[in-house]
């Protein structure tokens, strides 16, 4: 099935203002609303002077964007929803200041709106069978050399499933027992690692029991056969393209929150038949009322 294209045009034709963006939000997140007052099922209707909806019993409301990023915002919520279509109609990330032109909003708010998008964008690590890439890169800080692996730069630890979804997330350097934790947590066993010739890849495999094959990129080797490291190098690539031409300068303290972003994109881009936009939609619940939105979202007015 072809995923569905949501130009920019019909992204405005289907939410024109901030009404239309409110009834994507209440039915999304309550598609058959129960009163537990009455115990009638869809007897919700908009209450126009409010963001919220009322049973016709009129002794129950929801407020659809209770528990979400949107709930303490004073920005109307259709710029909200242009600012998540933006996020998830690019390739290379998107700028506080790109939000601050388009939506007419205050650097503040664009910068804010963009760190509470990418936290939607935040993924649980996936379990990694079969051919796995691992590597590490280096972003941020001076450079020293590619040889020299003791740079002030934030190291970044990755792996990639060949055909399937990456993990990338900040380790404290390079030693084995560093990489061990996330090797552990990420590939499963049976897996084959697929690496360069840094030694510690080699005495990991050997502690865990993986199949391992490597290239050693000192002697300028690339490719063995299948064997590469071509995959994972090519979403470093991009990363720091993205980086250095969206961004130009990311701090270590929200290093995280970026790479959360691109590593959502790899895995979500082509490998569902949804539209990034729907899936973020779907996840604007708050991470710590998420599991109790359908609930926690009621409030009883007797």
């Amino acid at each position: 099935m072809k995923k569905p294209i949501l130009s920019i045009l019909r992204f405005h034709e289907e939410y024109p203002d901030n009404d239309t963006c409110l009834e994507r939000l209440f039915r999304d997140r309550f598609p058959k609303p129960v009163c537990p007052v009455c115990k009638r099922v869809n007897q919700y209707h908009r209450i126009a002077s409010r963001a919220r909806f009322s049973c016709s019993c009129g002794k129950h409301h929801i407020f659809p964007k209770e528990g979400t990023i949107f709930e303490h915002s004073s920005t109307d919520l259709v710029k909200w929803f242009f600012a998540i279509y933006l996020f998830s109609q690019s390739r290379n990330g998107v700028a506080a200041k790109e939000l601050q032109r388009e939506l007419q909003v205050t650097y503040k708010t664009a910068w804010r709106m963009a760190q509470e998008i990418r936290k939607l964008m935040n993924d649980e690590p996936v379990l990694q069978t079969g051919e796995v890439e691992a590597d590490e890169t280096w972003i941020g800080g001076k450079a020293k050399g590619w040889k020299n692996r003791n740079t002030n730069k934030t190291i970044v630890f990755g792996s990639v499933q060949r055909k399937g979804k990456v993990n990338a997330s900040i380790v404290k350097d390079c030693t084995e027992q560093s990489l061990l934790v996330h090797i552990r947590s990420n590939v499963a066993k049976g897996a084959k690692l697929l690496t360069d010739d840094w030694r510690a890849y080699k005495n990991i495999a050997h502690i865990e029991g993986y199949a391992h094959s490597s290239v050693n990129h000192s002697a300028r080797q690339y490719v063995d056969g299948t064997t590469h490291t071509n995959t994972i190098e090519g979403f470093w690539s991009q990363l720091k393209r993205s980086i250095d031409g969206t961004y130009h300068v990311v701090s270590p303290k929200y290093l995280s929150s970026y790479l959360g972003e691109f590593v959502f994109r790899y895995n979500n881009g082509r490998r569902t038949d949804s539209h990034l936009f729907d899936i973020l939609i779907g996840r604007v619940a708050l991470p710590h009322v998420a599991a109790a939105s359908r609930i926690g979202a009621y409030q009883c007015l007797l």
